[in-house]
């Protein structure tokens, strides 16, 4: 018996529909269908991109994309990948487009938003103002704290552990070695020296640290690019692509935030002997109802702290919170709108509850949500903070131990400075008297002087251009309006688009040899020919408004510490199987390792 027409037109009619929609509409009539493919899929399948990004292979392969098609390509149906400033990184960055969820996905901790996990400008611009200024250059070059806690990371965790090593001829693993350092600088700056962690000293918790740190990083693919099929995988079938493992992970790294951000409000406390912000339970003025945050309404007396030990960032973010919320609730300050629901990232789940469960018993929901979401933004600071300063220290020792004559160049650089960094035998032996004296100990030299030194910023800046800790895209979203990007019209919005710092800092025309580390490019004989592009091509901490917010103390902290190494040390490589970066949106080195000899020099 055969089937009626009107069952065959139907069928006729749907197969239409779904070869116009998704062959026909995507790959010849779409406004992106002009745009050239990276792969003969992109236009009608994410399945190509996808795939590459799961093999971890993205940066290489879009950076070939770009070689062979252009500045603009097309990266999946509704996806994009720009290699160029003007209309690219001046379009999409510095043109305020928003982010997706390919950040809330996987940055929000304790299930709460934080500025670099909030999809929309506005509450991330409410965030920033309340803390960018303790990241400026010019604050951290003149805060005492800053300059107290880096003399004494330094002079009483740092050097001595070096000069162990130098003196015992024992090889150092320097990628663990520089992740303790800038974890320890970047904590204590957060928190305070005596709230932040100590891991230069204690190497047995820095490797239980860094095994649960380092071991999320290969099940990221899964909640940021296939959130919604990860959930139905655990949901409906019972199957979970990311290990039960990797939120215990997530929940012993979140506990040492909290320890952290803990010991810094008891420490804030202890000092509150002025005056509250608010009397506990008075009306908020602007709303005239009752609005009391009991946890958090006393104004630390910083004075009375000691410099090294003053939580600079939590103190400021935590009060400017209270102020907000206190006196204008509407203002954004707690769970930023309108994208400020805790994360629907599966990474994430199963601690979300356990929190909120916790942390009702304090007593103050309010003190309890603002506790989180304080914690949320600085475990952020701090996890990023130390990361990507490890990995750029990892390759700019490498790389000096490679070059011995641009390292002893740079020592000399280094020695010429007043209150050169050295150990305190190595200063005794140089004449220099009563170094025994506690004052003397942590001399270093001015942040100043130390950020003014040509070689210097020129070695670290070549190590950040080609050896990115972020290599890997930046995604963003179209307009509602559309856009232009290059010679392209008319795309729509809604549309993913990524900048790559992998791609920007090998374009050949700004950067000669660009796979060659060469830092005497970055001096200024050199880099005034290009007429300023090297610096516009410079991506490693993005641009726009939602640039790094604390890219000054990454360059703070890694002038320091390489000063601290360099001034009295000589580092050759034993072992760097492994040293290629993992090719993904943050690179480590694949082995998690380099292996050097540290050699005192006189």
């Amino acid at each position: 018996m055969s089937l009626p027409l009107s069952i065959y037109a139907l069928a006729a009619v749907f197969f239409s529909f779904v070869l116009y929609k998704y062959i026909l509409y995507p790959a010849f009539l779409s406004p992106l269908a002009a745009i050239p493919n990276a792969n003969p899929t992109s236009a009608i399948s994410p399945l190509w991109i996808l795939w590459t990004r799961f093999k971890q292979r993205e940066n290489v392969t879009v950076h070939s994309a770009h070689k062979r098609l252009g500045p603009i390509v097309r990266l999946g149906p509704n996806e994009i990948g720009v290699n160029c400033v003007k209309g690219g990184l001046l379009t999409v960055y510095a043109g305020g487009f928003e982010k997706s969820d390919w950040y809330p996905n996987l940055f929000c901790n304790y299930g709460m938003p934080n500025m670099f996990s909030t999809v929309q400008s506005r509450p991330h611009s409410v965030r920033k103002r309340m803390i960018s200024n303790t990241y400026s250059k010019s604050y951290l070059h003149s805060s005492p704290t800053m300059s107290a806690l880096t003399a004494q990371i330094i002079h009483r965790r740092l050097l001595p552990l070096l000069a162990t090593h130098a003196s015992s001829s024992t090889p150092v693993n320097a990628f663990p070695l520089f992740s303790a350092a800038t974890l320890d600088i970047v904590t204590s700056y957060i928190f305070g020296l005596r709230a932040g962690t100590d891991y230069l000293t204690d190497s047995a918790s820095l490797e239980a640290f860094l095994d649960r740190y380092e071991s999320r990083r290969a099940y990221t693919f899964w909640p940021q690019e296939l959130p919604r099929l990860t959930s139905w995988l655990e949901t409906w079938l019972g199957l979970r692509v990311v290990p039960r493992w990797v939120d215990e992970a997530n929940r012993q790294i979140e506990a040492l935030g909290l320890h952290m951000l803990d010991r810094a409000e008891e420490l804030l406390r202890n000092s509150a002997l002025g005056q509250p912000i608010v009397s506990a339970g008075s009306p908020a003025p602007s709303a005239g109802s009752q609005k009391s945050v009991p946890s958090f309404s006393t104004e630390p007396r910083l004075s009375a702290i000691p410099p090294a030990d003053v939580p600079v960032v939590y103190a400021q973010l935590r009060a400017a919170m209270v102020r907000a919320l206190v006196l204008d609730p509407s203002s954004g300050a707690l769970s930023m709108p309108p994208d400020a629901s805790p994360a629907r990232g599966p990474l994430l789940a199963p601690y979300r509850s356990t929190v909120a469960q916790d942390d009702s018993t304090r007593g103050d929901t309010v003190a309890a949500q603002l506790r989180l979401e304080l914690a949320s933004e600085m475990l952020d600071h701090w996890a990023a903070g130390f990361d990507t300063s490890g990995i750029t220290l990892t390759y700019l020792a490498w790389e000096l131990s490679k070059n011995p004559e641009v390292q002893d160049a740079l020592r000399k650089e280094l020695r010429g400075l007043p209150a050169a960094i050295y150990p305190r035998n190595k200063r005794a032996a140089n004449g220099e008297k009563d170094v025994s004296a506690a004052q003397d100990e942590l001399v270093i030299p001015d942040s100043k002087l130390l950020d003014q030194l040509p070689l210097l910023n020129a070695v670290l800046q070549e190590t950040l251009r080609l050896h990115a800790a972020i290599p890997g895209g930046q995604p963003r979203v179209t307009p509602t309006g559309g856009c232009k990007l290059g010679a392209y019209e008319g795309i729509p919005g809604g549309v993913r688009v990524n900048a790559q710092a992998y791609s920007l800092h090998r374009n050949e025309q700004v950067f000669p040899n660009a796979e060659e580390w060469r830092p005497q490019r970055w001096l200024s004989n050199e880099t005034t020919k290009g007429g300023g592009d090297m610096n516009r091509w410079f991506w490693a901490f993005g641009s726009g408004g939602r640039m790094c917010v604390g890219s000054n103390l990454a360059i703070f902290q890694m002038k320091y510490i390489i000063a601290a190494i360099y001034t009295g040390f000589r580092t050759s490589i034993i072992d760097d199987e492994g040293i290629e970066q993992v090719d993904a949106y943050t690179a480590p080195p694949k082995g998690g390792k380099l292996v050097l000899t540290v050699e005192s020099v006189a």
